[in-house]
């Protein structure tokens, strides 16, 4: 069964650095564009961050451009969003994606249940 699983949310300070991860199961996702989106309370969904299946292009929203660092391990079929410098507003559950097609415009297909980021002021 396919399945993506994230992890390694928390509950940080402003400015702390959080590392998360999402490790895919059921099949190699080696071909798949790979994304990051966040949904904070009372608010949509968010697009934040994306990697080509080849991981030499990425893509960010403004909002964290700088700040957050999207990579992948194929060989381990995981996906990883570095976040430095967190701010209040980046408060959300935070969930990855996956593309089959692996380029752009990229269209989610398979989606994990979420990690809790919490950050304080």
């Amino acid at each position: 069964q396919v399945e993506l699983v994230e992890s390694g949310g928390g509950l940080v300070q402003a400015g702390d650095s959080l590392r998360i991860s999402c490790a895919a199961s059921g099949r190699t996702f080696s071909s798949d564009a790979l994304g990051w989106f966040r949904q904070a309370p009372g608010k949509e969904r968010e697009f934040v961050a994306a990697i080509s299946w080849s991981g030499g292009d990425t893509y960010y929203t403004d909002s964290v451009k700088g700040r957050f660092t999207i990579s992948r391990d194929n060989a381990k079929n995981t996906v990883y969003l570095q976040m430095n410098s967190l701010k209040p507003e980046d408060t959300a559950v935070y969930y990855c994606a996956a593309d089959p097609v692996g380029s752009p415009p990229y269209e989610f297909d398979y989606w994990g249940q979420g990690t809790q980021v919490t950050v304080s002021s």
